[in-house]
């Protein structure tokens, strides 16, 4: 017998696939929903958000400003050691022809006269025996002479081949040098216009926003800079009693710059160095930032260093990066006027300390030269000069 089999009724199957159908159609329109859909905009960046960022497209512009001039330095250096090295194979090409001139004029002499040194028979041939000394003296000092011309073009030969292979070594490096600074000088361009392009698409109400952030973080920063000079009033003022308690009676305190007890180690000479480099400094306020520029007019932040400290007799290097491994360390308490204050991690950045907190320095492209607290920005670390 065939086996029996459960038949499904209509009213169950017709029942179900509306259902089902319903819920299909369902999925449909909401995946095709989702699919027409525009993407969810990206949230507009906040003011704090567009000001950090320009803060970092300065400061990489900075750090590629520093590798900028330290590639010009080495380009300028380099370009002056070839031209003298040129200078010198020229030279040494014109005495190596003159040598090889002597060295034929003795041979084309030898060769006319067929002149050889005497022999024993022209002894026993000569009228007197004096002429044949004669002779042999000359030809002995001839031959000399063409040996010492032999041995002046060898000499300036190996001499001269030398140095144009110096040469030519130095045109090679000239070559990266200049490479490394075309590099360098386009990523500064690139990070500047990103900046520029960035602060172009905000709104007159974004930059009034912008401009107050600028300013609750500039009183911050000054807030902090009257906290400091506070305790180094204080600092100094303790060590001025410590000093009149250790000094025998009837004598005063030594005072001034680097001399009170636990200061940092210092001199009047010193102190007067720094401070022409900070008037100097303080002179430049209100001229315009300019990247690789060191003055008359204009100048980037080392390049502000350099010359103040220039002013006052003290050749400092070109680059933060060597800036900052001249001198002496000290603390930011114990910071005085004309000391060099370094910022960021990769001391992109230098300013001159102006005491109170305060420093003179060349801030960035579009802005000038300026005093303002030395807590604007993370400090690395201070340098004292000379």
């Amino acid at each position: 017998m065939a086996p029996h089999r459960k038949s499904r009724s209509a009213g169950s199957m017709g029942m179900r696939t509306p259902a089902l159908a319903t819920a299909a159609l369902t999925s449909v329109a909401l995946l095709s929903q989702t699919a027409d859909a525009a993407p969810a905009a990206e949230p507009n960046p906040s003011m704090e958000e567009v000001r950090k960022k320009v803060d970092d497209l300065y400061q990489q512009a900075g750090t590629a400003t520093e590798k900028y001039n330290a590639a010009k330095e080495r380009t300028t250096k380099q370009r002056k050691r070839v031209g003298g090295l040129l200078d010198d194979v020229a030279k040494r090409t014109e005495k190596l022809n003159s040598a090889r001139e002597a060295l034929g004029t003795f041979a084309a002499a030898q060769y006319r006269t067929g002149a050889s040194a005497p022999d024993t028979a022209s002894l026993l041939l000569a009228d007197e025996p004096q002429d044949y000394f004669d002779q042999t003296q000359l030809m002995n000092r001839l031959t000399a002479r063409q040996k010492q011309a032999v041995d002046d073009y060898a000499t300036q030969r190996a001499v001269t081949t030398q140095k144009r292979q110096e040469a030519s070594e130095g045109l090679e490096t000239l070559t990266a040098t200049q490479s490394t600074l075309k590099t360098s000088k386009a990523d500064v361009q690139r990070k500047l216009a990103e900046a520029r392009a960035l602060l172009s698409r905000l709104t007159s109400q974004d930059r009034a926003r912008l401009a107050a952030i600028e300013r609750e973080r500039q009183q911050e920063a000054r807030r902090k800079a009257d906290e400091l000079a506070r305790q180094q009033a204080a600092d100094a003022e303790r060590r001025r009693q410590e000093a009149a308690a250790q000094a025998p009676r009837g004598t005063g305190a030594a005072t001034g710059p680097g001399t009170g007890t636990g200061s940092v180690p210092g001199s009047v000479a010193t102190a007067t160095k720094a401070a022409k480099a900070l008037a100097f400094a303080r002179a430049q306020i209100g001229k315009p930032y300019v990247w690789g520029a060191s003055g008359p007019g204009s100048y980037d932040c080392s390049g502000l260093t350099q010359a103040a400290w220039k002013a006052a007799g003290v050749t400092l290097p070109r680059t933060t990066w060597d800036q900052v491994e001249t001198g002496t360390t000290v603390s930011v308490e114990s910071a005085q006027p004309g000391d060099l204050v370094f910022f960021y991690d990769d001391i992109s950045h230098v300013g001159i300390y102006a005491g109170d907190g305060m420093m003179v320095h060349a801030p960035r492209p579009g802005a000038y030269v300026r005093e303002e607290s030395i807590f604007s920005m993370p400090v690395h670390g201070v340098e004292r000069p000379a």
